[in-house]
């Protein structure tokens, strides 16, 4: 394939499709603090020493009872509250992936951020109604966030130059790693000084200025803008031509049949592995080695995240940057990054085993395994766009799918792990992750491509 630009290029940093990219990387913030915050203000939601009475009763404290309500949720109900969102957002993924390649982007990403924010906006008042109101309101806020998730994915398949692909969607992917960042930083300062319901008060009217800006400022096709300059609308016109599954079947037989397909969902399912275990237990593995009370540590919580969205980042720039240099070829680069993102945390995971690690290279491995997956946003994350740009949106949802299924197992596993075995437990959940990365990795390795496969050409038309 050709990648070379027109003559007259548009500068990045100054272009409408840039500006697009933050757009989109201030609407993931917005979702995933949404998603985040409620990890933080359960603690303020819930009456620990209350005996287990009433599901639903409201507590009234001494001190701040109408900024703080009070709900007597056991543990149980807890978890299934923080857990509900995660019932909505796979079962977006595949039927969302379809529709953003047949209806128009601007209006399917626009009311899923618009209706996952007045769920927010909507959650202290559901408190109140009960705790299956919450799990609803959740389960709805997870449909929205899954339908926004898989379609902004599709934006890209007409307004990145495939010179700027890496660089544009790990910018705006990397949303996903700061909303964390801000929930944890912001979430527990407003709770002390205004109360838990304003956290989703902000949140929530936070998400909704910034839908009501995506309605404003995005156009699906960049000829229709009315804001873009000439120049820049040649050189992405020239560029990434015409693509759209729209008035087409979907080719799954063909893409069952994909060994490329194969490879990414493999390397799909094994980064959500690694990113779902080294966030979602890295707390347990601090306090049960160096004893740590994370309360008090909110910061060394945040900085994997921090430090995930500096390095998915840098990889979207250099990937393009050899690319357009052509310093390596566009497989080489999608390897070396995919190979960054899944090595380079199995190594940090293994070397936490060893019986002799100081508390400080603890700390810097186990954040450095955190992290390092930001790589894989340069590689495997975006090479669906490589192979089948027409059906870009519906690759990704079968691949986000396919890898929160593995994120799903993990968790659980190690769960069962930590309660059946704690002596050598952290040994077999580490060793059984680096494990399944290196598989994945050298299926990909193998397997692999980056031309447009023969059923995602225009003039193929396999179905079912």
């Amino acid at each position: 394939m050709d990648h070379q630009p027109p003559s007259g290029k548009v500068p990045t940093l100054c272009s409408l499709r840039c500006g697009l990219a933050l757009l989109l990387h201030f609407c993931n913030v917005a979702m995933v603090s949404q998603r985040s915050c409620l990890t933080l203000t359960m603690v303020a939601m819930v009456n620990s020493s209350a005996l287990q009475g009433a599901p639903n009763a409201s507590t009234a404290e001494p001190l701040d009872s109408r900024k703080n309500p009070v709900y007597n949720w056991s543990p149980q109900t807890q978890g299934v509250i923080l857990s509900a969102i995660m019932y909505g957002i796979p079962i977006a993924q595949i039927p969302m992936g379809y529709i953003s390649g047949v209806y128009p982007i601007k209006k399917v990403a626009g009311l899923g951020l618009l209706l996952s924010s007045l769920c927010n906006l909507f959650l202290p008042l559901a408190a109140e109604g009960g705790e299956a109101l919450v799990i609803a309101c959740r389960v709805v806020q997870g449909l929205s966030q899954g339908t926004v998730l898989v379609v902004q994915y599709t934006v890209w398949t007409k307004w990145a130059p495939p010179l700027e692909r890496s660089r544009l969607t790990s910018v705006s992917l990397s949303g996903n790693m700061l909303g964390p960042s801000v929930a944890l930083v912001v979430t527990g300062f407003i709770s002390q000084s205004l109360g838990w319901p304003v956290v989703f008060y902000i949140f929530g009217a936070g998400g909704c200025a910034l839908s009501l800006l995506w309605f404003v400022l995005f156009y699906d096709d960049p000829e229709k803008h009315p804001c873009i300059s000439r120049s820049e609308k040649e050189l992405i016109t020239s560029s990434v031509g015409q693509v759209g599954s729209s008035g087409k079947s979907v080719p799954i037989k063909a893409m069952l049949k994909s060994l490329p397909v194969w490879a990414i969902s493999l390397c799909c399912f094994a980064f959500s592995w690694t990113h779902t275990l080294m966030y979602m237990y890295m707390p347990t593995f601090l306090r049960a080695k160096l004893h740590i009370d994370l309360r008090e540590n909110g910061l060394l919580s945040a900085l994997p995240y921090l430090l995930c969205w500096v390095l998915g980042n840098v990889a979207g720039y250099l990937a393009d940057f050899f690319l357009a240099r052509e310093i390596l070829s566009l497989i080489t680069i999608r390897k070396l990054f995919t190979t960054l993102g899944l090595l380079l945390p199995a190594l940090f995971a293994v070397s936490l085993l060893h019986p002799g690690a100081s508390p400080l290279s603890i700390v810097t491995c186990l954040t450095l395994a955190s992290a390092t997956v930001g790589f894989c946003s340069a590689g495997m994350i975006i090479n669906p766009l490589d192979i089948a740009p027409r059906y870009y949106g519906f690759l990704k949802g079968v691949t986000i799918l396919i890898g929160m299924t593995g994120g799903l197992i993990s968790s659980t596993l190690a769960g069962i792990i930590l309660n059946q075995d704690p002596e050598s437990s952290w040994f077999k959940i580490f060793l059984l992750m680096a494990a399944i990365n290196v598989t994945s990795l050298i299926f990909y390795l193998v397997f692999t491509k980056v031309d447009v496969q023969d059923w995602a050409k225009e003039w193929q038309h396999t179905r079912l």
